[in-house]
């Protein structure tokens, strides 16, 4: 017998190791607290977590911008990085840097979020920079031109993106003129165009200040004195009290009819589908997530099930639902949306196969499988969507501007696990009634316009794109 078959014959093998007992998992509970300067602090230990996520809310809502001025808020939120009375924007940057952080901020229709990333040996360092953003930004002319150039840079891009271009004609259609949740975000060249260093720092002084706004901080703690550095930096932020602006009412006209931005020549069609519906404080909530997943939160939803697999006409058709601004009292809203792109030539037949897939759904409903799936899918991989302190600090502060409660999130996945299949149906189909759907269509209206009004969803109109 040859050296090698005795050493087969002789090697030992272990036995395979046995998966151990499985640990209920909860999302992460933050504790809540309150500085001396009325800077609210959510907190949350996460062991193992060694690069820390703090996101700042600060409540500066986009209605809140002066008239002519949309946009203000955003240049605000970018110029918040660039300089204070301290460093220069260079020099700003180059702290950051050597912290081995990232610093960013946007505004959005809630108020201004302003998002940190460190490593947990350089937090005191880094909430020391974020601080002196908030207690002294410098605000420069030259730098706040800078800012409005490349903004007014932006806008012709994002026009020129289908997606862009169907979600600001959406908005626009949904809501009345005079309500700014109807306007873009990030304002228009004209508004854009009037901001100076001035109106930033008006906004700024008018709306940034601590009593007003939260602090979430996740990571692994264990060896921080969170309180101290805190104190030190953060603390040190002074400014008058104020409570919140009152949210103005949000209405829509969700008539069902259909907008064709004309985009002549182009070989796809850009599909967006929406209404206004509840907020996240509406009991309906948690049965409307599980049945629009079921309608198009993944590869194997019923549109895509359709539209894609079936008829090959799209490479993914989703059905989602995003919150435009909620307050304390449940007035807020979502856009209810289904969103993806055709072919030009089977626009009209991929109107009219979606179309079948929502009174079908009406009137068939869900079936158990697709609502088990779903569960499945939304609560089961909830530990994984969470291992960063990133994910965990931007959820704790959605809850927080949304004015939820700190176990929402916990709470929701309860809820959909609880979450029966008719309950599921109902709510999707209320959700998506085929009667009451603003369709928004960028393409060639040339090619599309007839085959639509073929189809007698909605009166049809066609504007320039």
């Amino acid at each position: 017998m040859s050296d090698a078959a005795v050493s087969l014959t002789s090697m030992e093998f272990h036995p395979r190791p046995t998966a151990g007992t499985p640990t209920p998992w909860a999302f992460p509970a933050p504790e809540r607290g309150t500085l001396s300067n009325g800077l609210t602090v959510l907190r949350c230990h996460r062991p193992g977590q060694q690069v820390v996520a703090v996101e700042i809310f600060l409540a500066a809502p986009l209605d809140a911008e002066p008239a002519g001025l949309d946009g203000v808020a955003t240049i605000m939120a970018r110029a918040l990085s660039e300089g204070t009375a301290e460093h220069t924007a260079e020099e700003f940057a180059a702290e950051l840097e050597r912290c081995g952080a990232t610093l960013d901020a946007h505004a959005d229709h809630p108020g201004v979020r302003v998002s940190l990333e460190v490593p947990v040996s350089r937090l005191p360092k880094a909430l020391g920079l974020l601080a002196e953003a908030l207690i002294a930004p410098a605000f420069l002319e030259s730098e706040v031109e800078r800012l409005v150039r490349n903004r007014l840079d932006e806008i012709p891009h994002e026009t020129a993106n289908p997606s862009r271009r169907a979600a600001k004609q959406l908005s626009r259609e949904l809501f009345p003129a005079d309500s700014r949740i109807s306007r873009p975000r990030q304002g228009t060249e004209e508004t854009v165009a009037a901001i100076d260093a001035a109106a930033v720092r008006a906004f700024f002084e008018a709306h940034v200040r601590p009593s007003t706004a939260t602090a979430v901080v996740v990571g692994d703690l264990t060896d921080v004195d969170l309180d101290k550095v805190l104190a030190e930096t953060l603390g040190a932020w002074t400014g008058e009290q104020a409570e919140p602006r009152p949210m103005p009412p949000i209405t829509a006209d969700d008539t069902g009819r259909v907008v064709i931005v004309n985009r002549p020549g182009a070989v796809q069609t850009q599909l967006l589908i929406g209404r206004v519906g509840p907020d996240r404080h509406d009991s309906v909530w948690p049965a409307q997530v599980l049945g629009t997943y079921c309608l198009g939160g993944t590869l194997t939803s019923r549109l895509d099930r359709v539209l894609r697999e079936e008829k090959g006409y799209t490479y993914g058709v989703r059905a989602f639902a995003q919150v435009l601004r909620s307050d304390a009292e449940g007035n807020g809203a979502s856009m209810l949306a289904i969103s993806g792109s055709v072919d030009t030539p089977n626009t009209g037949p991929a109107l009219d196969d979606l179309w079948k897939v929502l009174r079908t759904l009406a009137a068939e409903g869900l079936t158990d499988a697709e609502r088990e799936t779903a569960v499945q899918n939304l609560v089961g991989v909830a530990p994984l969507k969470y291992e960063t302190a990133a994910s965990v600090a931007g959820t704790l502060a959605d809850q927080v501007e949304q004015h939820l409660p700190d176990d929402y999130q916990a709470q929701l996945y309860a809820r959909l696990a609880e979450t029966g299949t008719v309950e599921a149906t109902a709510a999707v189909v209320n959700a998506f009634p085929v009667d009451r759907l603003v369709t928004v269509l960028v393409g060639d209206a040339a090619q599309i316009e007839e085959p639509v009004r073929a189809l007698g969803i909605g009166e049809v109109t066609v504007v320039t794109g």
